[in-house]
């Protein structure tokens, strides 16, 4: 594989850098491409159904682990919860009040009250949902039911339709996004979610990768590292202009429970 020179622009004044220097673009292009030689699919479904695949995106994210999500969702799969007629508020709230195993020991699902109530409202409308053509087009009707924003809302959509025109900013792509120069400081995915996705996209494309790849791969890959993670973080440990302290601190939290 040839890539330019390091120095060769990519987009917007950022340049190419070492195949082999964390976390240049050239090293997230090698990083898709290797996945791809080396045979390893990736799958983004987590559900057989679109109902299930709301429910298990709706279970996850906002700062829960990705190993508690799944076996929530686990769990209320094999209750029955995601066949026929949603169960109510309260049987949810129940099922997930109950303590989870995982691996040897059990934990307790966050915010049980809060996910059984969007999870009854939401199953509910999902089972009227219109036929979709693209994945945008499924986030923006996503994005009306109770409890679901962009960036769950784009989760499901790249997942269930194999998306490349939307894209899942966790805290581990606006990370990466700001080290590598792709997204300006100053913009955050709470306000300015669809313009750090315009960014991201054209990043992808100027990088000759699939959105929805690129976006797995680096997920995975500093999900699975915390060396990594921490390599980034101390890189945008000083408070940048526009990034106040208190969404600098979040961000850190959101990223240590990820490796929970």
């Amino acid at each position: 594989m040839e890539l330019p020179s390091s120095d060769t622009i990519l987009m917007n004044g950022v340049r190419w850098g070492a195949i082999d220097a964390f976390p240049t673009p050239a090293y997230w292009q090698y990083q898709v491409i290797a996945r791809r030689l080396v045979s390893r699919p990736t799958g983004y479904k987590l559900g057989g159904t679109l109902t299930e695949e709301v429910a298990a995106c709706l279970l996850g994210g906002h700062g829960i682990p990705a190993s508690v999500g799944i076996a929530a969702y686990e769990r209320l799969r094999k209750l029955g919860a995601f066949t026929g007629t949603p169960p109510s508020e309260e049987q949810f709230e129940a099922w997930l009040r109950e303590p989870l195993q995982i691996g040897q020991r059990q934990v307790r699902y966050r915010f049980a009250a809060q996910k059984a109530r969007y999870l009854a409202a939401a199953l509910r409308l999902v089972q009227s949902s219109p036929t979709f053509q693209a994945g945008k087009q499924l986030r923006d009707w996503l994005m009306q039911l109770p409890g679901i924003g962009p960036k769950t809302a784009s989760w499901i959509a790249r997942n269930w339709m194999d998306a490349d025109d939307v894209a899942i900013l966790d805290i581990h792509i606006v990370r990466v996004g700001r080290s590598i120069g792709i997204f300006p400081q100053y913009l955050t995915v709470e306000r300015h979610y669809f313009e750090l996705e315009s960014l991201f996209l054209q990043f992808s494309q100027a990088l000759d990768v699939r959105a929805s790849e690129l976006d797995a791969v680096i997920w995975y890959e500093m999900a699975s590292s915390p060396r990594m993670a921490r390599v980034l973080i101390n890189q945008l440990s000083e408070t940048p202009t526009g990034v106040n302290r208190r969404q600098r601190k979040q961000e850190n939290r959101q990223a240590q429970m990820t490796f929970a």
